[in-house]
């Protein structure tokens, strides 16, 4: 079965006193890219929460993102005017020096920005009641990601088996043109010498140095590979998941004996088939990168 590494998954878990959610999406990357965005009250639990992506996700560009709300009463939020006050006094007293002025309007806009003006009674950490609710989401918007890829993974498991399944074709094609080809391979050579006035050459060496060259063009084990390698292909699609990686490897062998089979070929039609081919194995190339 596969899975692909694009997905997304949401969750929602509400606790005594606040609701958790959970939103993360992935796509492929060679290996875990992690971008967490978390609220403060959170931080404790963020080894533990990546240690689970690590372990459920596995491989690709993963996006994170918790949003927490307050369920109860909402946390009263006062202005700190003692400090205020101060920030006022040390403002002014630039504007006297520096010799310009400001409305009341701008003193206010400029004192908002100030660090520590606004004082919170939120907690700074997770209450015992709320402790295990981001973890839950967690888990549950990882399981719908799952879900996700494992839709896509079915959709690119029939992909992959009809573009294997057309490089067959195309393969049980080229031993129509084999005969043909090593017939006017031998052919042109004679037609070359005929072309040569007076030639004198040795019957026998030149027979044993066609053999030679005939089988130097020989593509029995380059069909051979490619069609185990066609087979590999389809078995690795059935294991278990996980095998992204080994599948480009195999693609990869592919291209080799296709392109060997493209170089041996002397043939105008072979020719076409090895392009037909190549197209089909660089779609299969194209989409091995989203499989986990």
């Amino acid at each position: 079965m596969l899975l692909s590494m694009t997905g997304f998954g949401k969750a929602v878990v509400e606790s005594p006193n606040k609701k958790f959610t959970v939103e993360i999406k992935s796509l492929n990357s060679k290996q875990l890219d992690l971008a967490m965005r978390i609220p403060a009250i959170c931080r404790e639990l963020e080894a533990e929460m990546r240690n689970i992506v690590a372990t459920e996700v596995v491989r690709g560009k993963v996006d994170l993102t918790i949003y927490s709300e307050n369920l109860g009463a909402e946390t009263d939020l006062n202005i700190n005017l003692a400090k205020a006050q101060q920030y006022y006094s040390q403002l002014r007293q630039m504007g006297e020096t520096l010799g310009f002025e400001i409305n009341n309007t701008d003193w206010v806009m400029a004192l908002v920005r100030m660090p520590e003006l606004f004082r919170s009674d939120a907690p700074t950490s997770l209450e015992e009641a709320d402790a295990t609710a981001p973890v839950e989401a967690l888990r549950r918007a990882i399981a719908k990601l799952i879900e996700f890829r494992a839709v896509e993974g079915r959709k690119l498991d029939i992909f992959f088996r009809e573009r294997i399944a057309a490089i067959a074709a195309l393969l049980a094609e080229v031993p129509r043109f084999e005969t043909e080809r090593i017939a006017k391979i031998r052919a042109r050579m004679e037609d070359a010498l005929a072309k040569i006035p007076q030639a004198d050459y040795d019957r026998n060496r030149y027979e044993q140095e066609m053999i030679f060259y005939i089988e130097k063009l020989d593509i029995t084990e380059e069909k051979q590979r490619l069609s185990q390698h066609l087979d590999y292909f389809i078995k690795t699609l059935d294991a278990e998941p996980g095998q992204g990686k080994k599948l480009g490897f195999i693609a990869q062998e592919m291209g080799r004996e296709i392109n060997t089979l493209g170089s041996k070929s002397n043939n105008a039609e072979m020719q076409i088939i090895v392009v037909k081919m190549k197209d089909e194995l660089e779609q299969i190339k194209e989409q091995v990168l989203n499989v986990l």
